[in-house]
């Protein structure tokens, strides 16, 4: 997931977001615990992809802040 594609997302949508690679993330654990994953560099993939995310959300939220 591109950093371009992220911005325009809204907030609602980037939050939900979060909570769905969150979970995406916790089957892939699982998978890999159980021996079942086939490429083990995807859980590293998506926390780059969670950390982006919670990333934009940090800058809007600052944003906000500033213009209070």
């Amino acid at each position: 997931m591109k950093t371009k594609e992220i911005r325009q997302m809204s907030s609602e949508e980037l939050v939900n977001k979060v909570n769905d690679l969150k979970n995406e993330l916790f089957n892939l654990r699982f998978r890999l615990a159980t021996g079942q994953l086939d490429n083990p560099a995807s859980i590293k993939l998506l926390k780059k992809d969670i950390a982006r995310v919670k990333t934009v959300l940090r800058e809007r939220e600052l944003e906000v802040g500033k213009e209070a």
